[in-house]
């Protein structure tokens, strides 16, 4: 009902408007885009059997292989679970179309990587290039994020893993790392039980779409894996503390809002009140950003430049009080209808680590959401802040899991039969 809820109030019916590449071109400047950015067109391929096959299989056997499998081996399951779960769904566009050919477009990072011969010169000239309208302006993408998110394909093209079917791959393979994260934060906080009751929602992800193939996929693994380092600085040794905040620093650099991932380290910090993991995670992430700023790009040069060249594009036309409500129609097909119920879950259980990281990712979605700053496409941007929503369906009666699973499942198979997403 969520979903349903979140869908109607924003898709106000313009045929004109909603359908086909011309979305853009003749829209009314009430709306911008329709909320999911792609094309609408039903669409099956052999990928959908085996979807079919891997979401039935979870639901069915999930919760109880979750429950009984040693730890190790229920989130080895899981993440196995969640690879070939958004690789099939990536692959009923079609290899090249779902996969190999995502990132190569003239809007991404990889028609960049061939330009960049000399990393120093790169990071020491990059805020120079960030505005548009100017010659050797960085692409979209490129341009909209801080170096960081280039960097890791153009270190991938340095170690011979080139193209974009070696990055679309990459970026799954990264991003599934988040079905195990987070259980591991949630276990690392003192709840196994609740990790486990987590491990099918996660394997089963409707952000799935957008993971497989877009590189705020790969930031979506990357920041649930600093975060559950968090959770293990905060609960044992503190060097793992230390591997977080360079985790969670390089993460700043990967997407300037990714920031916002602090309000959910601060919950996981909050809940066990080890102050001196927050020191070490905080003193980790620092040496990221000296080595940046070393390196010639200050951080907050390039947000603000990012922020002047965010309105010399699409976002004078994505009107605030439109997009405001419409991204939540968006990120509500991302995590799908568990959140729902979820969250009413949370609100009655409010003294569990799954809570508080749960309140964190809801405060960093507001924050992104009223800032203005994140006005469409958030169904493939909020994913870093998804998996920590989706998780708050291990509070729900076990016996009404399997159904809210298949409900998942759902979600995720018809977006991404019924539209040609962008990513």
């Amino acid at each position: 009902m969520l979903v349903l809820a979140a869908v109607a109030g924003c898709l106000w019916w313009n045929p004109g408007r909603q359908l086909g590449p011309t979305a853009f071109a003749g829209a009314n400047p009430r709306f911008g885009e329709w909320p999911i950015l792609g094309t609408f067109l039903p669409h099956a391929g052999p990928a959908t059997v085996t979807t079919a096959f891997i979401a039935l299989a979870v639901v069915l056997h999930g919760p109880a292989f979750a429950e009984r499998l040693p730890w190790r081996h229920a989130l080895a399951a899981t993440y196995g679970s969640a690879v070939a779960w958004t690789f099939s769904l990536a692959l009923i566009d079609g290899w090249q179309t779902g996969i190999a050919g995502r990132l190569t477009t003239s809007a991404e990072y990889l028609s960049e990587v061939p330009g960049i011969t000399d990393i120093g010169v790169m990071l020491h000239t990059f805020s120079d290039r960030i505005l548009d309208f100017r010659p050797g302006s960085w692409t979209t993408h490129v341009s909209g994020h801080p170096p960081g998110a280039t960097l890791v394909f153009v270190w991938l093209d340095r170690l011979g893993l080139g193209g974009g079917a070696a990055a679309g791959v990459a970026c799954i393979l990264v991003g599934a790392l988040a079905a195990v994260a987070v259980p591991v934060t949630l276990s690392a906080l003192g709840r196994r039980d609740l990790a486990r009751a987590a491990l099918p929602f996660l394997a089963l992800f409707p952000g799935a779409v957008w993971v497989g193939v877009s590189a705020d996929g790969l930031f979506t693994g990357v920041t649930a894996l600093g975060i559950a380092l968090l959770a293990l600085g905060c609960t044992g040794r503190l060097a793992w503390a230390a591997v977080a905040g360079l985790v969670l620093g390089f993460g700043i650099f990967l997407s300037y809002g990714l920031v916002l991932v602090g309000a959910i380290a601060l919950a996981v910090v909050l809940v066990t009140r080890r102050w001196a993991a927050l020191a070490v995670a905080l003193a980790g992430a620092l040496a990221v950003v000296a080595g940046f700023t070393a390196a010639g790009f200050w951080w907050f040069d390039g947000y603000h430049l990012v922020v002047e060249r965010y309105y010399q594009g699409i976002a004078t036309v994505r009107p605030y009080g439109y997009w405001v409500w419409a991204n939540l129609a968006c990120f509500a097909l991302a995590t799908g209808p568990v959140v729902g119920p979820g969250l009413l879950r949370v609100v009655r259980a409010p003294r569990t680590g799954l809570a508080a990281v749960v309140a964190g990712a809801v405060v960093a979605v507001a924050a992104s959401d009223l800032s203005g700053l994140s006005k469409a496409e958030v169904e493939r941007i909020w994913l870093p802040f998804a998996v920590w929503l989706v998780a708050a369906g291990a509070l729900l009666p076990a016996a009404s899991r399997r159904w809210w699973l298949a409900a998942q499942a759902a979600t995720a198979l018809a977006v991404n039969s019924l539209v040609l997403t962008n990513w």
